[in-house]
């Protein structure tokens, strides 16, 4: 089986082990078959997609509609809009969270702004029709809990993408460009242990005032969130064995 990669990028080491091994367990891959590549930390370099059997681009502290923004971020960026040049028009199996949705979604020509930002912790999200009949989606009920946070988050989709998921106070937590490209903004790696990791992590990063980290954890304890992760596995059985036409 050729490997999947994952994209990421959190600039902190806990944050960022935390994430890989989350996505190791949920996936059930090892760390021979999901290769990590820490964007953060330097040049992407020349990528093969031939090497692989699809991407996986992670969250972080980044944002799309920053107005300023470091020499790292803006190249991070850079780097992942020429990969989804290749990714979209190949149309090769690609999972982004959170951070994922907005920049897919801006490569694809969706508005992405601040107004349908979510407060960290979990939420309530509802398939759409189109969700529901998804192969990705399989074997998820019709709404479930997941986990999420984020400042920034889709308005409006381009006219060829496939909403697939949407929660009371975002339209879009999921869509899909083509048969095999997706995101969602909601973290499909993330369980309890996980959010408490990052609210932890993340307490100074203007999510949430520091000062309610401990009432984000209470609170994020009182929802189960089991139905998410599935979506790792569903991808991962889904692209690793075959490339789908």
């Amino acid at each position: 089986m050729k490997p999947f990669l994952l994209l990421a990028h959190r600039t902190v080491d806990r944050a960022a082990d935390d994430e890989y091994a989350a996505m190791l367990r949920f996936s059930g891959l090892e760390e021979s078959t999901l290769h990590r590549v820490r964007m953060e930390q330097g040049p992407l370099g020349p990528v093969d997609l031939d090497d692989y059997s699809g991407v996986i681009l992670g969250g972080g502290p980044y944002n799309v509609t920053e107005p300023v923004k470091s020499a790292a971020q803006q190249r991070v960026e850079a780097e992942v809009s020429a990969l989804l040049d290749q990714v979209v028009a190949r149309d090769l199996p690609f999972l982004g969270a959170c951070y994922g949705i907005g920049t897919l979604g801006t490569h694809q020509g969706a508005i992405v702004d601040r107004t349908h930002s979510e407060p960290v912790g979990p939420m309530t999200i509802t398939l759409t029709e189109e969700g529901t009949a998804d192969p990705l989606m399989a074997g998820l009920p019709e709404t479930f809990e997941a986990y999420l946070g984020h400042k920034e988050a889709i308005r409006r989709l381009p006219a060829h993408a496939v909403r697939l998921a949407s929660s009371p106070t975002c339209p879009v937590q999921a869509f899909r460009i083509g048969r095999n490209v997706y995101a969602t903004q909601f973290h499909p790696e993330l369980d309890l242990p996980g959010i408490e990791t990052r609210i932890d992590v993340y307490k100074d990063a203007g999510y949430f005032e520091p000062h309610e980290a401990d009432l984000l954890i209470a609170r994020a304890r009182q929802r189960t969130v089991e139905h998410p992760m599935r979506i790792l596995a569903t991808f991962v059985d889904r692209y690793a064995r075959t490339r789908v036409a």
